[in-house]
């Protein structure tokens, strides 16, 4: 108790300041504790609820009450987190780590079934989560909403069968594709959820925010897709960049194949080198070709080629692009500069400067600029994501958000990890 007192008595000016335009309130360490009493004088262990004395010189509404605990279970919104073993699984766990309603009660990983997160996933540990378990022994009555991170083409049967009444962002490719036809080309194998794929909104936040926030079921954008699209959508819609000979040059870390063990992904395979793969072929070709058929209403036809960094997270792409007639660079980018003004996860750089994968590790946030070519009537623009974040659990997470009529900056305001 001696110790309690100790520590108080150095904490006796407390100040909890608030973001009243984001509704939220940021406690940073206190979300250590499992469960605080908090008063001038006195801390005491074992209390569910936090009473705060403020300095006075802090403006705060008139009535706080804050429910702090490791206990995801003791949260607003219970989440199902399916293929929590994978890497994007995991990310999502780390992400809600900080978020104040939404708390992980279902996990499920076949092949480590009856295993606890953390010997999946070490550093994880001082979270309290449910043990992994297999698909078919979830119960999904006991969630609100669920993110699925299962791979490709094993997705629409586990959806199809999932309670209607779920909210649900799925991360796997399966039904990003509204033409089944091309889904089945690309992919290899029939679409087993046809009558599903019509309700499908894809998952682009800052461009398709109204229709995210009516969807059920959510089609999560691929990393490359989401790093092309943000900067081209707003280009191609204000007609100042021509539909034709757009040539994309993009480069992954390698999380981005995922966690299963490849001989290709080996450290002696991948170290001090940079190799080319889906060469004219890579599966996000169709969903890029499909987000910016959309905007033009014609069909757009792009070259892409993706390349495997040796580094484990981020994402560059540079694309080469033709301007309308009369255009210029500085038009790009002052267009750019006004449909992302008001945006928290997209910024658009000051002219000149060079956007880097090592400034967005680890965030929710895409960073991009354009650049004069030095051929006439051509720009480059340099888009970067972090591949995992909003290349995957990060968007995914901004869009349930979003969904559940919260505000989408929600658990993901995390700034980047440099160095």
């Amino acid at each position: 108790m001696q110790f309690w007192k100790s520590i108080s008595s150095s904490y006796s000016n407390l100040v909890l300041t608030f973001d009243c335009c984001r509704n939220q309130s940021r406690m940073s360490s206190l979300s250590t504790l499992s469960s605080v009493c908090l008063e001038q004088g006195c801390w005491f262990k074992g209390e569910r609820k936090i009473r705060v004395v403020a300095d006075k010189r802090v403006k705060r509404p008139s009535s706080m009450s804050f429910r702090v605990s490791g206990n995801s279970a003791e949260k607003d919104i219970r989440i199902g987190l399916l293929g929590a073993s994978g890497y994007t699984g995991a990310e999502i766990v780390r992400l809600l780590a900080n978020h104040p309603h939404f708390g992980v009660t279902l996990m499920t990983a076949d092949r480590k079934a009856g295993q606890s997160m953390d010997s999946v996933f070490p550093h994880l540990r001082a979270q309290k989560l449910p043990r992994l378990i297999s698909v078919k022994d979830a119960d999904f009555s006991t969630v609100d909403a669920v993110f699925c991170c299962l791979p490709h083409g094993t997705t629409q049967e586990i959806i199809k069968g999932l309670p209607t009444a779920l909210k649900i962002v799925d991360l796997s490719a399966d039904f990003r594709l509204r033409d089944i036809s091309e889904y089945e080309e690309w992919y290899g194998q029939p679409h087993k959820a046809v009558e599903l794929q019509k309700e499908v909104v894809y998952g682009l936040t800052e461009l398709l925010r109204d229709d995210i926030r009516k969807a059920r079921l959510v089609a999560n954008p691929g990393c490359y897709p989401t790093s092309v699209q943000l900067p081209l959508v707003p280009l191609l819609k204000a007609n100042l960049i021509k539909h034709e000979n757009i040539i994309i040059d993009a480069k992954s870390g390698v999380s981005g194949a995922g966690r299963g063990a490849k001989e290709a992904n080996l450290y002696s395979e991948i170290a001090e080198g940079i190799s080319s793969y889906g060469v004219t072929r890579h599966r996000h070709v169709p969903e890029i070709e499909q987000g910016l058929s959309d905007v033009t209403q014609s069909k757009v036809t792009v070259s892409f080629t993706p390349h495997l960094m040796p580094m484990i997270r981020g994402m560059q792409s540079t694309i080469y692009v033709e301007m309308a007639p009369g255009v210029r660079t500085e038009d790009l980018h002052q267009q750019l500069k006004s449909s992302y003004e008001d945006e928290e996860f997209v910024k658009v750089l000051e002219e000149g400067v060079v956007p880097r994968t090592h400034n967005v590790r680890g965030s929710n946030y895409c960073f991009m600029n354009v650049f004069p070519d030095r051929i006439p009537g051509r720009a480059i623009i340099i888009s970067v994501i972090d591949n995992l974040v909003k290349g995957a659990s990060g968007q995914a997470l901004q869009n349930l958000n979003i969904m559940l009529g919260l505000p989408e900056t929600t658990g993901l305001l995390h700034q980047p990890l440099f160095p």
